[in-house]
């Protein structure tokens, strides 16, 4: 049996149980954070999370999954206090978001694998919590020659550490496909990368296409139903359950506890939590003819074999 790293040591592939594969505790600026002291509250970010982890917790989920990359706020501090108060499994990320920064322009790709390598072999922010997962990103502009450099540095980072990647994407680019070939030229095996945000499509085309590569798709947006519906996405699931896929996806909510994307009180969408999945989402999969052992190779068996190679 394999490990994950988690925020507060390894976690037993067969002690993962039913696994949220791409969430948030925290994004945050941090240039904000450093230059306004009140920019956000961390304990209130803290007991927010505490509260929302236990209630996923009391529903079932084993494990979370937070793909913050390191240039969206990700602040294992936060993760590993949540996890203590909780007592939860929390797996933390590396890599870069899409962002592409004026300081990266400089580097080689390989230079800065060399650095974010340092958070899977020693730690993150000077802590022994070893990242179990490596985040890459490409949105709506495609793959620009920036976003090449960052998904390089996932690739190659990738195979030095073993670790799987887990992307973000915008589905109406396919720019999934784009990612496999960015990552197949750099030599990674497909099957340690999980394409993400596939939920937010339901042509059946573009997810096969990633599916017949080999990669693992995340249905991981539920609770964002003003870029796709739950139904459609449940449909979705549910066709490609049909199809002989479920062994190839995993689902999840891309939920966040605290986001300084929208003013402190901007109204989120109510199902937007870690919770709606086990509440409502797989309740609809069952009524939609979803069995038993393909709910468990989605919430639990997929994330094993991706967080831990089995």
């Amino acid at each position: 049996m394999g490990r994950a790293n988690g925020v507060l040591g390894p976690i037993e592939s067969e002690d993962l149980g039913f696994t949220l594969m791409h969430e948030h505790i925290l994004i945050c600026n941090w240039s904000m954070r450093q230059s306004f002291e009140d920019w956000i509250d961390i304990p209130e970010a803290i007991q927010n999370a505490t509260e929302e982890v236990s209630q996923a917790q009391a529903l079932g989920v084993g494990t979370l999954v937070d793909m913050t990359p390191i240039n969206l706020g990700r602040d294992v501090h936060v993760m590993r206090e949540v996890a203590e108060r909780a007592e939860a499994q929390i797996v933390a990320a590396t890599g870069l978001y899409y962002h592409h920064e004026p300081w990266m322009g400089g580097w080689e790709v390989d230079r800065l694998v060399e650095w974010l390598l340092r958070d899977i072999e020693k730690g993150i922010q000077g802590t022994d919590s070893k990242a179990g997962i490596i985040k890459a990103a490409t949105a709506e502009a495609g793959v620009t020659p920036d976003n090449l450099q960052t998904l390089q540095v996932a690739a190659r980072l990738q195979r030095a550490s073993g670790i799987p990647i887990s992307t973000h994407t915008t589905p109406h680019n396919e720019s999934g496909l784009l990612q496999q070939d960015v990552f197949e030229a750099e030599g990674v095996d497909l099957g340690r990368v999980v394409i993400g945000h596939c939920g937010d499509s339901d042509d059946l085309d573009y997810l096969e296409k990633i599916l017949n590569r080999g990669s693992y798709i995340g249905m991981d947006r539920f609770g964002l139903d003003m870029i796709l519906s739950t139904e459609r996405r449940v449909s979705t699931v549910a066709r490609l359950c049909e199809r002989g896929w479920a062994h190839r996806m995993v689902l999840s909510h891309d939920a966040c506890c605290s986001i300084d994307f929208y003013p402190k009180g901007t109204p989120m969408p109510p199902q937007w939590n870690y919770r709606h999945i086990c509440t409502d989402v797989v309740p609809a999969l069952r009524a939609e003819g979803v069995s038993e052992a393909d709910l468990t190779e989605m919430t639990v068996m997929n994330p094993r074999r991706v967080l831990c190679n089995e």
